[in-house]
């Protein structure tokens, strides 16, 4: 008998990926990412990061390893080191506390989270009281709360919460929104604010990231035409959790996962085609290994799936400018 014989030939299934583009690195990560490995570059390890830079293990553990130390609050900082504040945002006290100390800081703040502070200034400088949409513990939603006195914002998480406001004065109100929410549930509660509060003022473009509204366009795009959506993300990232909820609104199962050690087999029983995407905090080599992992089992045929092309960039801290010329 031929060694054929003995052993056939094991014939993988076919296997269709649907990849979301845009997916993964937005550009407020990209630079807070790089303001990380410029400052370890300039000033030499370590540094200081307050709170993870981005919600992402294999992005903060990639980072420590090159020297970077990260820790909760300020006090855990030592003098005469260089520290540098999460993409999130952070209340006004920290940067005023560090420079109380003396620490070198550098604030890697999304842009468009700052976009938001400013924002917040501007209307309890007018005498509004702010309504903000975001979700309770967020840290940038504690970023944001810190940037004006207490008792000039109120929280509302969902539609039901909206209901239950009993502003002082409902004729000075304004909303502001986190960053990173569910594009369709925030429009519900804006709609219900303004049906509520008729003159409430609202910001002239919408406070979602342009990267979080993509990203749950992408998955809105691909979802009913696949049997699972993966999206790898952080369990405490917001965006990412949100990319779960926008496939599954839309009639398919849907699980987050880190890594691609995290795929449980049973998922993918009956599965012929597999939705794929990742968070903004996600980098690319994450979707590859799901990739590599998948090719293990199954004939993969990958298709992208591009909704839009992003070519949005921010500019790094004049501090910085100089050292990435030169890097």
């Amino acid at each position: 008998m031929s060694e054929t014989a003995r052993h056939p030939l094991q014939v993988k299934p076919p296997l269709l990926v649907k990849i979301a583009a845009p997916r993964g690195f937005c550009a407020g990560v990209d630079r807070a990412i790089e303001i990380v490995e410029l400052s370890l570059h300039k000033y030499g390890a370590p540094v200081y990061v307050r709170h993870e830079i981005v919600h992402n293990k294999y992005v903060v553990d990639s980072l420590k390893e090159k020297g970077a130390v990260f820790v909760e609050e300020l006090d855990e900082v030592p003098d005469g080191v260089p520290v540098v504040f999460s993409a999130h945002g952070v209340p006004k006290a920290v940067p005023h506390e560090a420079a109380e100390r003396g620490l070198n800081y550098l604030d890697a703040t999304c842009p468009l989270v700052s976009k938001v502070h400013r924002q917040a200034e501007r209307q309890v400088e007018a005498g509004r009281h702010i309504i903000f949409i975001g979700h309770r513990g967020h840290p940038e939603v504690i970023g944001t709360f810190g940037q004006v006195a207490p008792g000039h914002m109120t929280l509302v998480e969902t539609v039901d919460d909206v209901g239950t406001l009993q502003p002082d004065d409902e004729s000075n109100l304004a909303f502001l929104t986190q960053t990173t929410l569910s594009v369709d549930d925030t429009a519900e509660i804006v709609v219900a604010l303004r049906k509520r509060f008729p003159r409430i003022v609202g910001p002239k473009a919408e406070d979602i990231c342009y990267a979080t509204s993509n990203r749950q366009a992408a998955v809105k795009a691909m979802a009913s035409s696949c049997d699972l959506v993966l999206v790898i993300g952080a369990p405490n990232s917001s965006n990412s959790l949100r990319l779960v909820e926008v496939a599954e609104r839309h009639g398919t199962r849907s699980r987050l996962i880190q890594r691609a050690q995290e795929i449980e087999l049973g998922w993918l029983d009956g599965v012929t085609t597999l939705g794929l995407t990742a968070g903004a905090s996600a980098p690319e080599v994450l979707v590859r290994e799901v990739i590599d992992l998948l090719s293990h089992r199954f004939d993969v045929i990958e298709e992208t799936v591009r909704t839009v092309d992003e070519r949005i960039t921010f500019k790094l801290p004049r501090g910085l400018t100089e050292q990435a010329d030169a890097a």
